[in-house]
């Protein structure tokens, strides 16, 4: 069959590689073309536009590049209407995707959509038009399930989240690089400049405070090394390493982590967190009152509690943050409660095994069911 698969970041890319790996398993003369990145691409499907073409943030940005944003959407109807694919799959991406979602079913294809935007956080008003427009639903947090059938009367299918097979490869692979012979302590700022900015320099004050210990920034692959070292230099125990953030969280005692996938990706590498949020005060202020959840980390999220502590806007200082961190390498206790909490997440996460592996049987089932 001909699948047409449409991510535009970072995971999405990885996660779209892993789907393709599992799809070519399942149908191995599957023709693939695909919007994503390098690894789509290394997994065998065939690339039509990259990423790095693609990823506008914030509302200023999008503003600014609308005329590329309509281009891309004018290509991209064109191109699956000279491939006709057996179906569309939609990863994530929601300002794009959803776009076109609604044009694809105008068409009469059938579309997939796997990984949910976040609509139980904000833009909720999307949901009726998504399940107009969308034929199979696979999301990858397990509240999610209920909340389309409880809130919107529409069945979705909850296969896992794909995290956990990324990890548990990395974490089975052991130590490659070793960073540092002193105990590390992680710091993930991040990928976009604006927010390394309003974090790292909250972050590095701390190290100050524990001398023994090695403070390891993971580096954004978009970011230069001398932005990071504008804030890093006057700091003796702290460096930096690029591309490399699961090789520190594999060797990390504890994390400082902006909020985001990187908490889940920390807390699946069973490695003690502080979870970190600063934004401008007006970007703060829009935020608090458009986004309904109790929460900002996937983790707490997930486990709908407080497992890991959040220092949001103002409660982020140095000073909170030393006496988090000082808890989380000294506590037993709180690292015993941590430990159990994270291994339940884990067991929530990888219910029905292989995240891409059941997301793929999925979708081939649902286009043989019609067949």
């Amino acid at each position: 069959m001909k699948y047409y698969i449409i991510a535009g970041e970072a995971s999405g890319d990885l996660h779209g590689s892993n789907l393709i790996k599992e799809l070519k398993k399942l149908d191995e003369t599957a023709s693939i073309r695909c919007w994503g990145g390098d690894k789509m691409q290394e997994a065998g499907g065939d690339l039509v536009k990259h990423y790095r073409d693609l990823a506008f943030m914030g509302f200023t940005e999008v503003l600014m590049n609308l005329r590329t944003i309509l281009r891309n959407l004018k290509f991209c109807k064109e191109d699956i209407l000279q491939f006709k694919p057996d179906t569309l799959i939609l990863i994530d991406y929601p300002g794009f995707n959803l776009r076109i979602a609604k044009w694809a079913k105008q068409q009469g294809m059938k579309v997939v959509f796997y990984i949910s935007p976040q609509v139980w956080a904000w833009k909720e008003n999307r949901v009726k038009m998504m399940k107009q427009c969308i034929d199979k639903m696979l999301v990858i947090l397990p509240f999610e399930k209920k909340y389309f059938k409880e809130k919107w009367d529409w069945e979705v299918e909850y296969v896992g989240h794909p995290l956990v097979e990324v990890v548990e490869k990395h974490k089975a692979q052991g130590t490659r690089n070793k960073i540092s012979d002193k105990p590390i302590v992680a710091l993930l700022p991040g990928s976009r400049k604006q927010e390394i900015i309003k974090k790292l320099p909250v972050m590095l004050e701390v190290s100050k405070h524990f001398p023994g210990h090695q403070f390891v920034v993971a580096q954004a692959p978009s970011v230069d090394d001398s932005f990071y070292k504008l804030f890093t230099e006057r700091y003796p125990n702290v460096s930096i390493a690029k591309d490399k953030t699961y090789d520190i969280l594999v060797q990390s005692d504890a994390a400082l982590v902006t909020s985001g996938t990187a908490t889940l990706e920390t807390a699946l590498f069973g490695v003690p967190e502080v979870v970190c949020y600063k934004g401008s005060p007006i970007s703060y202020q829009i935020a608090k009152r458009v986004i309904k959840v109790k929460y900002i980390s996937l983790v707490n999220l997930i486990m709908d509690k407080l497992v890991v502590r959040e220092l949001i806007q103002d409660e982020l200082t140095p000073g909170n943050l030393k006496n988090e961190l000082t808890e989380l390498l000294t506590s037993q206790e709180r690292l015993a409660t941590l430990k159990k909490d994270y291994t339940d997440l884990k067991n929530l996460l990888s219910e029905g095994g292989n995240a891409s592996a059941k997301a793929a049987q999925s979708i081939i089932s649902f286009l043989t069911a019609g067949a």
